[in-house]
């Protein structure tokens, strides 16, 4: 089933800088397996024992985070090639940190823990490698939930739209760009209420400050929008 996904795998940037025919070999060393899940199925739950990372092979899932009151937020939407339980590896409280549900049918790649965090047995360049790429992807996520933290700082619906508007804007370097998600989850991932949010981006887009359609976001005045979120 694997050689299914040979693609999807080579994105994966845990295997960043190992060549097609490397992977093959380390992925008979790590010991993977592959589950299937349904639509709304859990994949993980939070505070259950943690004994692999997850990589999406197909489909989508949502990570989220529950509070006390039983209030959910979606932290993530993980998409084919993206990891999850990654934040945990090397932690001491071997937990998952945060559910994982499954957004459409879905085929996750589970990797043992000890398998990534213990000694190779060939002591290989490959698994030095996957170390790094490792280390580097816990990095770049504690700097996303710091991100995460920004937009739950922000006070007004407003300025957490045009903020997440404006940073997509950056990153694609377009003024038309598709959304990475719908509605229902941008709400979820902004921490606000559907039926408001879409309100606020009908009244951005009569202001003449955007336009959009569906998922597609057009910004028709950047000065204006940087100004709003900022």
């Amino acid at each position: 089933m694997i050689d299914k996904y040979r693609e999807v795998l080579c994105r994966v940037s845990l295997f960043n800088g190992i060549s097609h025919c490397d992977l093959a070999v380390m992925l008979d060393c790590l010991k993977p397996k592959t589950c299937k899940y349904r639509k709304e199925e859990m994949i993980a739950c939070a505070d259950d024992p943690f004994e692999s990372i997850g990589i999406i092979l197909e489909g989508e899932a949502a990570v989220i985070k529950e509070n006390a009151a039983g209030s959910r937020a979606m932290m993530t939407l993980l998409r084919p090639s993206d990891i999850f339980g990654e934040m945990a590896v090397f932690s001491g409280r071997p937990v998952w940190p945060a559910s994982v549900v499954a957004k459409q049918t879905c085929a996750v790649l589970f990797i043992p823990r000890q398998n990534i965090v213990g000694e190779c047995s060939q002591t290989c360049a490959r698994h030095r490698t996957m170390i790094f790429n490792m280390l580097k992807i816990i990095s770049e996520k504690a700097l996303m939930l710091n991100k995460k933290v920004e937009y739950l700082s922000i006070k007004s619906m407003r300025g957490k739209l045009c903020t997440f508007i404006m940073e997509q804007y950056k990153r694609r370097g377009s003024l038309t760009f598709m959304l990475p998600m719908n509605r229902n989850e941008l709400a979820d991932f902004l921490n606000v209420s559907r039926p408001s949010m879409s309100r606020e981006l009908c009244r951005l887009r009569d202001e003449g400050i955007i336009d959009f359609h569906l998922s597609s976001v057009r910004v028709l005045n950047v000065e204006l929008l940087k100004s709003m979120a900022e």
